[in-house]
């Protein structure tokens, strides 16, 4: 592999990788609006929070989602060191389980967006 071709690879790892951090930040973000959504809902709304009532229903998505961007930025991290020493080696084979993790946390994490929004009209 001429060393153009390698440079091009690790500077597409590191784009993807960027992407990532990018994507990962956008949800902590997300997480963050949705917990704090609830609060402004019961403002508006006057419901008062009791003593024995902590945490609701968008505070635990929110929380989730916090959680789902900071795991996605450790596996952004991961993958993008595994991916650096197998292009240095020669030996990179794709993989999708880190894409499939997400994938499918975030699609648990819409579903649990869409009974909240259900439940709360």
């Amino acid at each position: 592999m001429a060393e153009t071709d390698k440079t091009r690879d690790y500077l597409a790892n590191e784009r993807t990788y960027l992407a990532w951090i990018r994507t990962g930040l956008a949800t902590i973000g997300l997480g963050f609006v949705v917990a704090r959504f609830g609060l402004v809902i019961r403002d508006l709304t006057g419901v008062s929070i009791t003593a024995g009532q902590t945490f609701h229903f968008s505070d635990i998505v929110g929380i989730g989602l916090v959680i789902a961007g900071g795991l996605m930025e450790i596996l952004a991290l991961d993958s993008y060191m595994k991916t650096q020493k197998a292009i240095k080696s020669g030996s990179y084979e794709p993989s999708s389980i880190v894409e499939t993790v997400v994938s499918v946390t975030f699609f648990v994490l819409a579903l649990l967006l869409i009974i909240y929004l259900f439940l709360s009209l």
